[in-house]
């Protein structure tokens, strides 16, 4: 009489599987597979061969605290049955003397995370042994067309899931900088940490078996991920602080990566890592996502609108001066914000709106009571159709609201003008195959001034106004703070209003003399033209302020008044200087300066503002490789900085860091730094990850937080 089966031994084939699904870069030991994609896994017998007609082999795979087969959390198939498309399947690949080699395959939509397999063998003989098999993580598949993240690119797959650096653009408008960034979704434990996030939720605290059940849904686990990302409503990973005090954290601007911060959070038992801001949160959820195995990109976009009160209005008050105020309704225009889009079919919405979709982890409004924003389809944004899920209304007015200025004086408030094209500029994310810049404007809305763009403007006007008006506004929009729709919006909306500056025929302009450059004066000239036959007298009030990339203004530290008289279609300059003494005080992290000009004309009522958003630069660091660079041989790399102000600077700290080359990040306290002086110091790494990599860098003083600079370096594999 045959013995029933015993299995001795299994091999997982980690490394083999792990290789066929894109996981290589996380664990050679670990089994990390993609759903929508067979698997295979060999069975050891201690005593014979599997005989088909005799033994019935039964795998068991369970995932969560409550496995259920009706919620997809547990499985149960064998090597006999045939399930449908919604069902694991097993397959026999090889029967040898003594093992058995499978192919076993997770349905394209069950839920991504940690599970346990498990084999049971009858042998027909009453009685059935079962065996623990071993662990596998299961991710997002977006090289399986029946997954809901297919990309159907392969440079976009490399870019959007396997690339672990990139850019984040920062600046402003006239001046976008890039900013370097070492995602490192590949890292040692990133992956481990990626699942606590998802098992630290408010979703699994509430309802643990109806979490995991969900979490083959990438529209749900991007809302709960985005959610985690910040800390207003939970344990999550960073605490916003647009305060510029950071004393008892770091100063976002410092920081170079999301690995860094990952492992802090983790480290301290999941407290917030303090400090964040909008590209920080950007690049942890990038991070988190593309190691999940959704495709995910960092989206920055220029002059983005806030607009708290759901009116597709941005109100921006000014005084005489034209000093900015600060906003009681706290509404702006941030100079930059920075978020995220990640590509998934959206089956919960009508067709057509599936592809990327914008997430947005900084804690501006909340959706369903939490701080999270997404996932809205881009499509639905460009079209105006803000009714659809998740929080398009306020995805909508960061692109595309309009925006009022108004002059406030002696109690009252005078409209100055309407712009309906200051709002969502030069929407930028990195390329793919390069380190270039990708202009992606297009992708949100018809171009500024079009017919096209105002239709879409007014349509999603009626349709906010519908949605409160039949209290039928969906839930997951509604901003937080509601307010008349009505209020200061003019009824011939398809005509903007005419500019200040065509009634009294005078333009005004700034024009930078040379570039802004910590640590040197500010010299500029404001451009005065008269357009018209007549005389013009003027009377301008200049002021400059600090701004934080949120918009909020600091107090203005320098004014000036000019008197321009000028002839018939005659220009004048008038010169301005701003020193490095007035204004280095002032000066936040952002180091943004708002420059202002409020001119009025003896004979006419009409006032015209201008201003010009200045953003100050550095040196950047610079990164030499040392020879070539080879696995698991000695690189050595120099970094060269300087302190580029004519002061000294004390508190100097370097950080360098670069998934592939350094195992953690590496800080070296250089001190103190002499006006002027140029510094620099070699370091040893031994790289252990072949391929296209990159170095960051930060140089961090008493008197500034980031001064950066970055080098790619191709790793070669060696012998």
């Amino acid at each position: 009489m045959e013995q029933g089966l015993e299995v001795v031994l299994t091999d997982l084939q980690s490394s083999w599987n792990n290789l066929r699904h894109h996981t290589e870069e996380i664990s050679s030991t670990r089994l990390l597979i993609r759903r929508g994609q067979a698997f295979n896994i060999t069975l050891y017998f201690r005593n014979r061969a599997f005989q088909p007609d005799l033994d019935n082999v039964i795998f068991v795979v369970e995932m969560g605290p409550l496995p259920d087969l009706a919620r997809g959390t547990r499985a149960v198939f064998s090597l006999a049955s045939r399930g449908g498309p919604n069902s694991w399947i097993a397959s026999l690949e090889l029967n040898g003397a003594n093992s058995l080699e499978v192919s076993l395959c997770a349905p394209p939509m069950a839920p991504v995370g940690l599970y346990l397999l498990k084999v049971h063998i009858d042998s027909f003989q009453g009685s059935i042994t079962a065996y623990q098999l071993g662990e596998f993580i299961l991710l997002f598949n977006p090289w399986c067309p029946e997954d809901t993240v297919y990309l159907d690119s392969e440079p976009q797959r490399q870019e959007y899931v396997m690339n672990d650096y990139g850019f984040i653009y920062q600046g402003n408008k006239n001046w976008i900088q890039p900013c370097p960034w070492n995602y490192g979704q590949f890292e040692e434990n990133i992956i481990d940490i990626c699942l606590q996030l998802l098992d630290k939720s408010l979703n699994f605290q509430i309802d643990p078996s109806t979490d995991y059940a969900l979490r083959g849904s990438p529209v749900y686990i991007s809302r709960v991920l985005c959610a985690m990302i910040n800390s207003n409503d939970d344990n999550g990973v960073l605490n916003g602080n647009w305060s510029e005090r950071y004393l008892d954290g770091i100063n976002p601007a410092e920081w170079t990566g999301s690995v860094a911060i990952l492992k802090q959070w983790q480290a301290s038992g999941c407290q917030p890592v303090r400090y964040g801001q909008c590209w920080v949160f950007a690049a942890v959820l990038c991070t988190v996502m593309r190691c999940l195995g959704i495709p995910t990109r960092v989206v920055t976009n220029f002059d983005s609108g806030h607009d708290t009160d759901g009116n597709l209005i941005i109100d921006e008050y000014y005084d005489s001066t034209g000093r900015i105020l600060e906003n009681k309704k706290k509404d702006t225009v941030w100079n930059f914000h920075v978020w995220n889009e990640c590509w998934m079919a959206r089956r919960d919405l009508p067709p057509g709106f599936g592809g990327w979709q914008v997430l947005d982890a900084t804690p501006q409004e909340t959706s369903n009571g939490l701080y999270c924003c997404g996932p809205a389809s881009v499509r639905a944004i460009k079209e105006g159709e803000v009714n659809l899920n998740y929080d398009t209304p306020f995805a909508f007015s960061m692109v595309n609201a309009d925006c009022m200025s108004w002059l406030v004086y002696g109690g009252k408030k005078q409209k100055l003008h309407r712009d309906t094209n200051s709002v969502g500029n030069f929407i930028s994310t990195k390329s793919i195959r390069s380190d270039e810049r990708d202009d992606i404007t297009e992708d949100y809305k018809y171009g500024e001034g079009s017919p096209q763009e105002r239709r879409v403007f007014l349509k999603a006007l009626q349709k906010l106004k519908a949605g409160r008006s039949h209290g039928a506004y969906q839930a997951g929009s509604q901003p937080s703070r509601a307010g008349p729709l009505s209020q200061g919006i003019p009824q011939d909306q398809d005509a903007p209003s005419l500019r200040p500056s065509d009634v009294v025929q005078v333009s005004l302009k700034f024009k930078l003399l040379n570039p802004p450059i910590m640590g040197q004066d500010i010299s500029f000239v404001l451009l005065a033209f008269n357009m018209s036959p007549q005389f013009k007298d003027l009377k301008v009030n200049l002021s400059s302020q600090s701004l934080l990339h949120d918009g909020s203004p600091l107090p203005p530290f320098w004014q000036d008044t000019a008197f321009i008289t000028l002839s018939p279609k005659e220009e004048k300059t008038y010169p301005c200087k701003i020193p490095y003494s007035q204004y280095s005080q002032y000066l936040s992290t952002d180091k943004l300066i708002r420059i202002s000009a409020l001119g009025e004309e003896k004979s006419s009522p009409e006032k015209i503002l201008v201003n010009k958003i200045i953003t100050l630069t550095y040196p950047s660091i610079m990164i030499h490789v040392l020879g070539a660079a080879i696995v698991n041989r000695p690189l050595s790399i120099q970094v060269m900085f300087s302190n580029p102000l004519s002061e000294q600077v004390t508190d100097c700290v370097l950080t360098v860091e670069g998934s592939g080359l350094f195992k953690k990040q590496q800080r070296v306290i250089i001190g103190i730094l002499q006006p002027q002086h140029r510094g620099s110091i070699t370091l040893e790494t031994l790289p252990f990850k072949s391929g296209q990599r990159q170095i960051q860098a930060n140089l961090r003083s008493n008197k500034f937080k980031d001064i950066k600079g970055y080098r790619n370096v191709y790793v070669e594999f060696g012998l």
